[in-house]
């Protein structure tokens, strides 16, 4: 028989904000994470254990991504499609692989939540995140760093002899190479993606992995339990009966509902519209938990589903499937071992009944056939790509040239090593990190402890302790850090990132002042040494700009804190959070009608985070008026 699914390129038109810079000042504060449970003692033992298991508590060596805005223009966003006789999967292999799409073709049904803008908010571990489709979210608590980012993309052979779309990446908070095959086989109502990662390490990892699908919001939800974990946003965790679509409905706010599955039940979800119609995901039993969360029907979910698109059109809700019973877990990875199972999705017609939706399930995709599904792609994990269809980061290759990895099915190859890792790569092969060529802001570290040892036999220039103190930071030797970043000091030709990590530490031990101090002799420094108006110097004047008058204005040095406002470029200023700032600034200056005029005026602080506060607790300082509408983001 022919084998008529295809592989092809795509553009995908659509109002789009740009992604902007990264922020160059390296992420050194504790992560402020919303999904943390405060009290484990009521929990099952397992459940306890997972969550304590080294959670996250840093970014590095990641950098976060807040240089977007709200302005949106017509865009191509290159994509990739995947298609049968029977179903279109159209995959954003940019963008962190998502899937936008998921089209069954003889219904014409959507079955995925398709956003029709792309519109970055600060929801991923790192900022940039959008809403909508499947993404696959790898590496701690949270959407994933690589919401935004490019991943590798191949064409594969299949195992039923046509072709699979493979996605990798080599994932940078936990150092772990992962990949998803995409596997469309003909005539088939199903995609199968088959996902696997790998622990090179002679070391156990903590792993996390959550598939999240994005769905129209007004959906009968469906799982095999009858019992859920509830979390939401007060960080408890407790166990509830399954809500029903009614109570679903009528909730306030934002909330989780992690389902408790019996051991022996098939793993599955599903989401159904009122005749029925609708996309199930299910998978095999390594892939053990589903979620669903919920924005609620309060005023700030309702802003968030605007927010994350546009107004009047369809919200969204999400269902998930991950590899413990909660996200708030990890789970250990030995080493030198790997985990990996099949997924598929595919439309479900059925009545909106757990029992009902379980049999027409295995009507359309017995059980059994998943496990062969999975069982037949795994010998096709590590056959080598062919033609490549997209390039991730080079991040990989420096990792597989220093450990002399081998990584069947994912290549790293040297080709992809760009200009962010050639420092990395000539303190690999010669032993020193070289100094820049130039005064620019610094680029990222690399924290990893084989990275941290060969920075410590370096020869010690400045450019190596300023990176140095900053591994030693991740590593939680703050005493060290300082030392490396103190010794800097003396040498180095431009001092302002140093200063900026040593007022960091200062306020971390409490000493604001010092900080204050810091901070602003930083910012003197920067506006002496930046070269041009150009992109990196902006975003360095804009990260360290603000961190430097939220510090000023806390030990009330207003006319400081002003003072480094007036240096900002004026684009800078203009830009919806340096509105908020400069509301806030106006406030400690005791002009509290102009404060009220810039909440008047309007603006939109673009990378205001998931659950942040911030908004309403200034508008309590300017105004005894209810809360606008426009700015009740509150998520309980």
């Amino acid at each position: 028989m022919a084998i008529v699914t295809t592989i092809r390129r795509e553009v995908l038109t659509l109002p789009a904000a740009e992604l902007g810079p990264d922020n160059p000042l390296p992420p050194l504060r504790p992560l402020d994470e919303l999904h943390r449970v405060d009290d484990r003692d009521d929990l099952p033992p397992d459940m306890a254990r997972q969550i304590g298991y080294e959670p996250l508590g840093s970014l590095l060596p990641v950098h976060l991504r807040d240089g977007y805005e709200r302005v949106r223009a017509p865009r191509g966003i290159d994509a990739l499609v995947i298609e049968n006789d029977r179903l279109r999967a159209t995959v954003l292999p940019g963008l962190g692989g998502r899937i936008a799409s998921l089209l069954h073709k003889p219904s014409r049904r959507e079955l995925l939540y398709r956003n029709p803008v792309f519109q970055p908010a600060a929801f991923a571990l790192n900022g940039a995140w959008f809403s909508g489709g499947i993404e696959w979210n790898i590496g701690a608590t949270g959407h994933t760093t690589l919401a935004c980012a490019p991943l590798h993309a191949a064409r594969v052979p299949a195992p039923d002899g046509g072709e699979m779309l493979r996605l990798w990446e080599w994932e940078r908070l936990r150092d772990l190479p992962f990949q998803v095959d995409l596997w469309l086989p003909d005539g088939s109502d199903f995609l199968y993606v088959g996902v696997r990662i790998r622990n090179p390490h002679e070391q156990p990892v903590p792993t996390y992995w959550w598939s999240n699908i994005a769905v129209p919001e007004r959906r009968r939800v469906l799982a095999p339990a009858r019992e859920a974990w509830h979390f939401g946003y007060e960080r408890r965790l407790r166990t509830v009966p399954v809500p029903s679509y009614e109570e679903i409905r009528q909730l306030p706010h934002a909330a989780d509902y992690f389902y408790d599955l019996p051991d022996a039940r098939r793993r599955w979800i599903a989401a159904l519209d009122e005749d029925g119609h609708g996309l199930v995901q299910t998978s095999t039993d390594v892939l053990c938990g589903r979620k669903l969360f919920v924005w609620g029907s309060g005023p700030g979910g309702r802003r968030w589903q605007e927010w994350l698109t546009e107004p009047g059109t369809e919200g969204y809700c999400e269902i998930q499937a991950g590899l413990a019973r909660t996200q708030l877990e990890h789970v250990r990875l030995d080493p030198e071992s790997e985990v990996s199972w099949l997924e598929a999705y595919g439309p479900l017609h059925s009545p909106a009944q757990t029992e009902k939706a379980e049999e027409r399930l295995e009507a359309v995709l017995p059980r059994a056939d998943v496990d062969a599904a999975y069982a037949t792609w795994k010998p096709h994990a590590d056959t080598a790509p062919g033609e490549i269809l997209a390039t991730g980061s080079g991040w990989g290759a420096l990792e597989v040239l220093r450990a002399d990895l081998k990584l069947p099915g994912t290549p790293f190859d040297d080709s992809t090593l760009g200009e962010a890792q050639e420092p990395w790569l000539e303190l690999l092969r010669a032993g020193a990190l070289p100094e820049p060529r130039r005064v620019r802001p610094p680029g990222e570290t690399l924290v990893a402890p084989h990275w941290r040892d060969l920075l410590e036999t370096a020869p010690a220039g400045p450019h190596t302790e300023y990176h140095l103190g900053v591994a030693q930071w991740h590593a939680g030797d703050r005493a060290q850090a300082v030392r490396s970043w103190e010794r800097a000091l003396e040498l180095a030709p431009s001092v302002w990132p140093l200063l900026r990590c040593l007022a960091v530490f200062d306020q971390e031990v409490g000493n604001r002042e010092r900080a204050a101090d810091r901070y602003a002799e930083a910012f003197d420094d920067l506006c002496r040494e930046r070269r041009d108006a150009g992109e990196a110097w902006t975003a360095a004047t804009a990260a360290l700009g603000r961190e430097a008058i939220e510090a000023l204005l806390v030990v009330g040095r207003t006319r400081d804190a002003r003072s480094v406002w007036a240096r900002l470029r004026p684009a800078t200023r203009a830009r919806g959070r340096f509105r908020f700032i400069e509301a806030g600034l106006l406030v400690a200056e005791g002009r509290r009608e102009e404060a009220r005029a810039v909440f008047e005026e309007g603006f939109e602080v673009a990378d205001l985070r998931e659950g942040a506060e911030a908004v309403g607790r200034l508008w309590e300082r300017v105004s005894d008026e209810p809360l606008p509408d426009r700015y009740d983001f509150r998520m309980r």
